[in-house]
This record gives structure tokens, sequence and C-alpha cells, in this order.
């Protein structure tokens, strides 16, 4: 736990508080977006804000600069990546195209890269899920 405390200002008990509550906003407003689903603007904004506060929150736990540096670790630089785009691309649809197809879509990629960025931090998880997905698709016609 030394570790833990080395490099912040916060107890390790304020890490959890900050780590929980962030949490628990973060999957509030994911969740609550549903309530708002055919409204593109406010469901894109609700559920994007969600998905970066439950994302911040591990930033508590290990600090923010500790979480930058594993965002940018080769092993999941791509899934970074595809995951902050997907963000932007899911907002733009939101606030400036408006388009509840184009928005949808874009939560949809969203969310898939939240899972591909997830599974990133699991030892050959993306390993495994991509040989799943091409036995189930891999069909001869």
């Amino acid at each position: 736990m030394d570790d833990l405390n080395r490099d912040c200002a916060l107890t390790t008990k304020q890490r959890f508080y900050g780590f929980a509550i962030c949490l628990s906003a973060g999957l509030t407003c994911t969740l609550l977006s549903m309530l708002v689903f055919f409204n593109p603007v406010k469901f894109g904004i609700t559920f994007t804000l969600g998905n970066l506060m439950a994302l911040g929150s591990t930033a508590f736990l290990i600090g923010p600069q500790r979480q930058v540096t594993m965002m940018l670790d080769p092993a999941r630089i791509y899934a970074t990546a595809l995951y902050l785009a997907s963000i932007i691309i899911a907002l733009f649809c939101a606030l400036y195209v408006r388009n509840k197809l184009l928005t949808l879509l874009a939560i949809i990629l969203e969310f898939s890269g939240l899972i591909w960025y997830s599974l990133s931090y699991i030892p050959f998880a993306r390993t495994m899920v991509s040989k799943v997905f091409m036995t189930c698709f891999d069909t001869e016609f």
C-alpha cells in the first residue's frame, strides 16, 4: 500500500472513496442514459459521460499518471485509441450531426471499444475472444 500513496496526497481511504463515488456516478449515468434513449443528444452525452467517469475512477486507485502510462502501453495502445476515438465520434454524432441512427451506431462502437479496452487488462482475454469470434463466424458457404 505504500506504493499507492507515494505519488499522491490522498490517503488510501480517500482513494477508495473517490474510486467508489466516481465509479458509482459513472454507472448511474450510463444506466440513466437508457431513459433518454430516443433523444440522441441526451443519450450520447449521458452515456459517454458515464463511461468517462467510470474510466476515470481507476485514476483514484493507481493515480492519473500511472493510468495514462498504462493506457499508452504498447499492449493496449490500439484499444485505447479505438475507445477514445469512439467517444469522440459518439459525441460528434450526438451534438453536431443529431442523427438518431448514427448516434446509436456510434454508441455501439463506443461500447465495443470499451469492452475491447477492458479486455486488454486481462491476460490473453483479447486473444481468446478473437478466437471465439473466428470460430463462430468463420463459415464456408
